[in-house]
């Protein structure tokens, strides 16, 4: 029984009590063996064909300046969270991507590193970052604690934009859900068709999220060349 709304986001499979909620972050793994024995099918090929798009337009974001290669980080930060959000849709699995713990995880050492490099590497540029092109003498010390925070707040807000928008979709659909047993028969076949557009939104949404996180992700690297 629920004790409360986001209960249904707890971890509660446990074996000698150690959490195996977590475990479905790594399910996308078991995929990955396959493309190296197999004849590439449709599957492959779509998959592909997404990677080298994203490579592309990963490799414009960077610039010259970014190191070869690099590109591979933030393609796989994409795939890495499209599988967890799309695990996320099915029943029982434990959606991680809902959770500050994960994405924090990824978003904090990745802007950590970010700034570390940038401000070793490149101190006058990111100096020159914190005053905008063109801004007053008398505005410049405001200027320069707006950038500061604003870039401070960068992980945070990568961590909440993905988790919030997981939530918010699988809150809607539990919510929905839990009033099923109480309705008519009419009801129940609205509520389901209902169900289905918001799974078909839910989808979309997966796809937007981790896209969103890893362009993100680019333009913050790319700053700090």
């Amino acid at each position: 029984m629920m004790t409360n709304l986001f209960s249904v986001f707890d971890p509660s499979t446990t074996i000698f009590n150690m959490s195996l909620n977590w475990l479905s972050t790594f399910l996308g793994l078991l995929l990955i063996p396959a493309a190296f024995w197999v004849i590439p099918n449709r599957h492959q090929i779509l998959w592909t064909n997404v990677m080298l798009t994203l490579h592309k337009e990963f490799k414009t974001l960077l610039g010259p300046m970014g190191h070869n290669g690099s590109t591979f980080i933030f393609i796989s930060l994409f795939a890495m969270i499209l599988y967890n959000n799309f695990l996320g849709l099915f029943p029982y699995i434990f959606t991680s991507t809902s959770h500050l713990t994960f994405t924090l995880a990824l978003a904090l050492p990745m802007w950590l590193s970010f700034m570390i490099y940038g401000w070793l590497n490149n101190t006058q540029h990111m100096f020159a970052h914190l005053v905008p092109q063109g801004t007053p003498a008398v505005l410049m010390p405001f200027m320069v604690c707006i950038e500061t925070i604003s870039n401070v707040i960068r992980p945070g807000t990568l961590a909440v934009r993905l988790a919030a928008n997981m939530i918010a979709g699988h809150l809607l659909l539990t919510l929905l859900g839990n009033t099923g047993a109480s309705m008519s028969y009419a009801l129940v076949s609205l509520l389901i068709i209902t169900q289905i557009a918001l799974l078909v939104l839910e989808s979309a949404v997966a796809v937007i999220q981790s896209y969103v996180f890893a362009i993100l992700s680019t333009l913050y690297s790319s700053e700090v060349n």
